[in-house]
């Protein structure tokens, strides 16, 4: 199981990568291995400011639609327009063409409310 330790997680199965005031957000290997086979990422939360915990989008895959949680408050700046051909990025690449959205974030404080690398390996290990 990929889970690069440059990153920050969600228990929620998100991952963050975070450059400045700006985060790159998208579902884990573990979420996309217990998805399976992604079919569509929606996301209509565009140029909105979007709370931290709530639903930012969705992800279809064959047998189920499974909500994206947002992990820090900040503006959607950003939509991965590659998965609107190709979902099935996501499965083959999670944490590089398989990115979801970019956020402005807003409050930066939030982002000490997220796990490592190692708090998500224990996390999904159980």
């Amino acid at each position: 199981m990929n889970i690069p330790a440059d990153l920050k997680y969600t228990k929620d199965h998100e991952w963050l990568k975070i450059e400045g005031n700006v985060a790159t957000i998208g579902i884990t290997d573990f979420a996309q291995g217990e998805l399976g086979d992604i079919v569509y990422v929606d996301v209509d939360t565009l140029d909105d400011t979007v709370e931290e915990g709530e639903v930012f989008g969705s992800v279809e895959a064959v047998k189920t639609v499974s909500d994206l949680f947002m992990p820090l408050r900040g503006e959607v700046i950003a939509f991965n327009e590659e998965l609107e051909d190709e979902p099935e990025l996501v499965n083959s690449d999670p944490y590089n063409k398989g990115w979801m959205i970019k956020i402005e974030i807003s409050d930066s404080s939030q982002i000490e409310n997220l796990l490592d690398a190692e708090a998500y390996q224990s996390l999904i290990k159980g």
